[in-house]
C-alpha cells in the first residue's frame, strides 16, 4: 500500500471574489440594488448580528439577487479564510472568537471531578478552540461521556472560556467510555452513608479524561482485571464518580494488538464492513478488455514499500520521439479501476464514504474497501490482468506538462518492486538477499530522467519542502517494539511523489476543462495569525519574514535553508509546518499552497481514499468511458460534493489522530522500562505551565512540567515569555528556550494514554540553561544570535 506523498502545497489560485461595491455605510438597506457589500459592510453586519448569521441573511440584509449569490459564498468563504469570520457550522459564521449563544460541542474528556469538559465541533478560529466547562446533567439521566455531542446553551464566563448546559442530545443513545477495569478488593467494612458500593473503577484510555469512572456491583460484565472494556454511562445523582456498565470486553491490555484498538474505539473508526459489502466484493470478476485500451504489453511497474500488500499504481516512462521534444519524456501513470467495481450508491460505496480513507497502524490496516477488492481485483499483482484508468503525460527536458490524455484500460504489472530494491538499483548496489525482478532495458534510467525533469520543475515553480522525518515504529512477532526510529526517505520515493503530483494536477485539468464536478484537494496559505506567531518565532533567531500578503511558499523554503544543518533546524521545521493551515477536500478550488499549485485533485489512491474515487467518477462521466460515472442527479453530484468534502476532510484528521496516538502508546510502552534513564533532547514547546521536548534518538515527546524547574530552585517564579517562546527564573536567572538542547530524565511512562514525563537532569541543568546577568528576566529581544552550526 503506498506511503502516503507528502500533502503539501502550490500557489494559491487568483482571487475570486468580485470587485467590492463602494462603502458607502455600514447599514445594509433592503431597497439597495443587487450587489455585494464591501468586506467592511459585510464584516460589521456578521459582527453586530446576534447568534450565526448565513448567506441567506446577508441576501436578504443587503438585497442581493440569484445571480450574486455565488459570488457572496466566494466572499464569505475568503473572509473566513483570512480570519475576519470565524465558521460557526451549517455553512452559517460569526465574528471570530465568539461563540453564539447555543451551538453543537463534542465531550472531549473529564475534569478531574468526572464533570465533563467540552470545545466546539466546528471551530475555524485562531488558536485552539475554547473551552467549555459543562454542567452535570440533571439527576437520573447519564452523564455526559467523551465523544458525545450535544447542542449547548453556552454562557461567557471570561478569560476565552464558556460555562454549558445541555439543551439536547445529538444521539439519542448514551456515549461510551474506552478503558481499562480495575477491579475494587472486597472489603468488610461498611460503607459510610451516601458512599456508593463499587465493584470496579474503569481508567480511562484518553489522557483527556481526568477522572476514572465507578462500576457498581452487577455491572461489570464479568470483565476481568486489566482488560480493555467498553462501557456506558448509567443514571447518576449528581457530583462526584460517575457510574459506568461494562457492555463490551475487547481484550488484555498489553496483548500483541492492543494499541491499535484502544486508538481505534477512541475515535470511533469503524472495523468490521456490513454483510452485503462483503458480499458486493466478493462478487467481483475479472474486468473484460471490452471498452479498453490495451496497455498489457507496455512494462508498468508498481513500486511500494517493502510491506505493502495492495498496489493500485503503476508507473512507465521512456523518451518521448515526437517531434520538437528534444529530451522530453513520455509517461503513464496507471491506477487502479475502484470504480468498476464500487458502484455509486451501493453497500460498497456507502462505506468507503462513511470511512473516508484507509487508516495505518504498526500492527494493522483498517481498509476503505474490504479485502477482496483492496488486496484483490484493484490491486496490480504482477502477471494479472487488472482493469486501471491512466493517463498519459508527456514533458519536456525542464519538467515542463507539454499534453495529458487519460483512458481507461487493461494492463498487466511487469513487476513489483519496492523502494529499497529501486534504489539499490539505481546506486548500482546488489543485495543478494533482497533480489529485484528483472527489467526492461532502460526502463529504470527513463523513469529517474523524467524524475529530475519533474524535479527541475518543482524547483522552479518553488514548493515548500519540509524535513519532518516520521517515525517508524518496527514490532516484533508478539506485538512488542522493537525499534523506533526516523522513517528514510530516499529518491525512490521522492520519485513516485512526482510522478503521482503530475496525474493528480491533470486531473484537476481535465475535469475543469470538461466542467465536470472537482473534489480538489485545497491547501489556503497561512493565516496573518499564525505567521505573526512564526515571525515573533524566527526574529529570535535573526531571520526576517515578508509581510503576510506577500508570502510565497518559496519564501518559506529559503527559512528552511537557512537553518538547514544547525542545532534550530528541527524545530525550524516544525513551526513552519505549525503555521500552515489544514489542507482539506473541497468543490471550490483555492489552490494548494505548499505545492504552488493552481489546481490539485488526488487521482492515485482510490483503494484507500474515497476523494480519489469520486475524482475518477467525474473523469468516467466526462470522457464517457462508461455507465458508472459520476450522476449529477445524485447524492454525490455537484450539490453533495460540499458536504461529502467537509466529511472526508473529517475522516482524513480523525485517521491521523488516531495513527499519531497510537505511535505515540507505542513510544511510551517501550519506554515503560526505562524508568529514570537520561536522554538528550531538545527544546520543542515551551509554555505557562512547563516545556515540552523531543528525544534526539527516538523523536518521542513529553513534558517537564514547570513544578520539576521549580524544584531546581525552590524559591524561583518562572516567567513566561511567548514572544521569545522562552521560560526564565526571575531570581536565579535561568532560561530556558526553544530549540535548546537539555538533558532529561523519564519520571513516568504510561502505556494506556500515551504520556511520558520528563525532569531536567539536575545534574546537567544549571549547565544547560542559559544564564541571564544579575538574575532578571532579560528583555523583549532576549535568545536573539547566530545561528549554532
Amino acid at each position: 500500500m503506498r506511503e502516503r506523498p507528502p500533502q503539501g502545497a502550490p500557489d494559491p489560485a487568483p482571487d475570486t471574489a468580485p470587485n467590492p461595491a463602494p462603502d458607502t455605510g455600514d447599514t445594509p438597506s433592503s431597497a439597495a440594488p443587487s450587489t455585494l457589500p464591501s468586506r467592511e459592510q459585510l464584516r460589521r453586519f456578521v459582527a453586530g448580528s446576534t447568534g450565526r448569521v448565513g448567506k441567506r441573511e446577508v441576501a436578504r440584509a443587503f438585497g442581493i439577487g440569484p445571480d450574486d449569490k455565488p459570488a457572496l459564498r466566494t466572499l464569505l468563504k475568503q473572509l473566513e479564510r483570512e480570519g475576519l469570520l470565524a465558521n460557526a457550522g451549517a455553512k452559517r459564521f460569526t465574528a471570530p472568537g465568539r461563540l453564539p449563544e447555543s451551538m453543537v460541542v463534542q465531550v472531549t474528556g473529564t475534569d478531574s471531578g468526572g464533570d465533563p469538559l467540552a470545545r466546539p465541533v466546528n471551530w475555524a478560529g485562531p488558536g485552539a478552540p475554547p473551552a467549555i466547562y459543562m454542567h452535570p446533567e440533571p439527576k437520573g439521566r447519564p452523564a455526559l461521556a467523551p465523544g458525545q455531542r450535544v447542542l449547548a446553551r453556552l454562557k461567557p464566563i471570561g478569560g476565552g472560556k464558556y460555562e454549558g448546559r445541555t439543551l439536547k442530545r445529538i444521539e439519542s443513545q448514551p456515549g461510551s467510555v474506552l478503558g481499562v477495569f480495575r477491579p475494587v478488593p472486597p472489603s468488610d467494612e461498611p460503607y459510610r452513608r451516601g458512599q456508593p458500593v463499587e465493584a470496579g473503577r474503569v481508567v480511562p484510555t484518553d489522557r483527556r479524561v481526568k477522572a476514572e469512572w465507578s462500576v457498581p456491583p452487577g455491572e461489570t460484565g464479568e470483565a476481568e482485571a486489566d482488560e480493555i472494556v467498553l462501557a456506558e454511562p448509567l443514571p447518576h445523582a449528581g457530583y462526584g464518580l460517575k457510574p459506568v456498565r461494562v457492555v463490551e470486553r475487547l481484550g488484555r491490555i498489553g496483548d500483541a494488538r492492543s494499541v491499535s484498538l484502544i486508538c481505534l474505539h477512541t475515535h470511533d473508526i469503524p472495523r468490521e464492513f456490513p454483510d452485503e459489502a462483503v458480499r458486493e466484493a466478493e462478487a467481483a470478476t475479472e474486468v473484460g478488455l471490452s471498452g479498453r485500451t490495451d496497455l498489457r504489453d507496455i512494462p508498468l511497474v508498481t513500486i511500494d514499500g517493502e510491506d505493502a500488500r495492495d498496489f493500485d499504481d503503476a508507473v512507465f516512462a521512456e523518451p518521448d520521439t515526437n517531434a520538437g521534444n528534444a529530451g522530453g519524456w513520455r509517461m503513464i501513470v496507471a491506477i487502479a479501476d475502484v470504480a468498476h467495481y464500487v458502484r455509486a450508491g451501493s453497500a460498497l460505496d456507502r462505506e468507503a464514504r462513511l470511512r473516508g480513507n484507509s487508516v495505518y497502524f504498526p500492527d494493522r490496516v483498517v481498509p476503505m474497501l474490504p479485502e477482496a477488492l483492496s488486496n484483490g481485483w484493484c490491486s496490480l499483482r504482477p502477471d494479472e490482468p487488472r482493469g486501471c484508468l491512466f493517463v498519459e503525460l508527456r514533458i519536456d527536458a525542464g519538467g515542463a506538462k507539454h499534453a495529458h490524455r487519460f483512458g481507461r484500460g487493461l494492463m498487466r504489472s511487469a513487476a513489483r518492486l519496492t523502494y529499497d530494491q529501486v534504489q539499490a538499483l539505481a546506486d548500482g548496489v546488489t543485495d543478494p538477499d533482497k533480489p529485484a525482478p528483472a527489467l526492461p532495458d532502460g526502463l529504470l534510467a527513463s523513469l529517474y530522467g523524467a524524475y529530475r525533469a519533474l524535479l527541475a520543475a518543482r524547483t522552479r515553480r518553488g514548493t515548500l519542502d519540509l524535513d519532518l522525518p516520521e517515525r517508524k515504529v518496527v514490532l516484533t512477532g508478539d506485538g512488542r517494539v522493537a525499534s523506533i526510529a526516523p522513517r528514510p526517505r530516499i529518491d525512490s520515493h521522492r520519485l513516485i511523489e512526482e510522478f503521482m503530483v503530475l496525474a493528480n494536477v491533470a486531473a484537476a485539468q481535465e475535469l475543469e476543462r470538461l466542467h465536470q464536478p472537482c473534489m480538489y484537494r485545497v491547501h489556503a496559505p497561512p493565516s496573518p495569525e499564525k505567521l505573526e506567531t512564526l515571525r515573533g518565532v524566527l526574529g529570535t533567531l535573526d531571520i526576517r519574514l515578508k509581510p503576510a500578503g506577500e508570502i510565497r511558499p518559496a519564501d518559506l523554503d529559503q527559512v528552511l535553508s537557512q537553518v538547514a544543518g544547525t542545532e534550530q533546524s528541527a524545530m525550524v521545521n516544525e513551526m513552519v509546518l505549525r503555521a500552515q493551515s489544514q489542507a482539506e477536500y473541497s468543490p471550490d478550488n483555492q489552490g494548494h499552497f505548499g505545492l504552488a499549485l493552481a489546481e490539485y485533485a488526488h487521482f492515485t489512491s482510490p483503494i484507500r481514499r474515497y476523494a480519489d474515487l469520486l475524482v475518477h467518477r467525474a473523469l468516467i462521466a466526462g470522457l464517457r468511458l462508461g455507465d458508472d460515472g459520476l450522476k449529477r442527479d445524485a447524492a454525490e453530484g455537484a450539490g453533495g460534493f460540499t458536504d461529502t468534502g467537509e466529511h472526508i476532510t473529517r475522516t482524513e484528521r480523525r485517521a491521523a489522530l488516531a495513527e499519531r496516538d497510537a505511535i505515540d502508546r507505542y513510544i511510551a510502552a517501550h519506554m515503560a522500562d526505562k524508568i529514570g534513564a537520561s536522554f538528550e533532547a531538545r527544546i520543542s514547546g515551551v509554555t505557562r505551565f512547563g516545556l515540552f521536548v523531543t528525544l534526539l534518538e527516538t523523536g518521542a515527546s513529553g513534558l517537564v512540567p514547570i513544578s520539576s524547574l521549580s524544584a531546581l530552585g525552590a524559591d524561583d517564579f518562572w516567567m513566561h515569555d511567548e514572544a521569545a517562546q522562552a521560560l526564565t527564573g526571575r531570581r536565579s536567572g535561568r532560561s530556558y528556550s526553544l530549540t535548546q538542547r537539555v538533558r532529561v530524565r523519564l519520571v513516568e511512562a504510561t502505556p494506556l494514554t500515551g504520556g511520558l514525563l520528563f525532569s531536567l537532569d539536575e545534574d546537567l541543568a544549571g549547565a544547560l540553561a542559559t544564564r541571564q546577568p544579575g538574575g532578571v528576566a532579560p528583555e523583549r529581544n532576549r535568545g536573539r544570535g547566530k545561528l549554532r552550526p
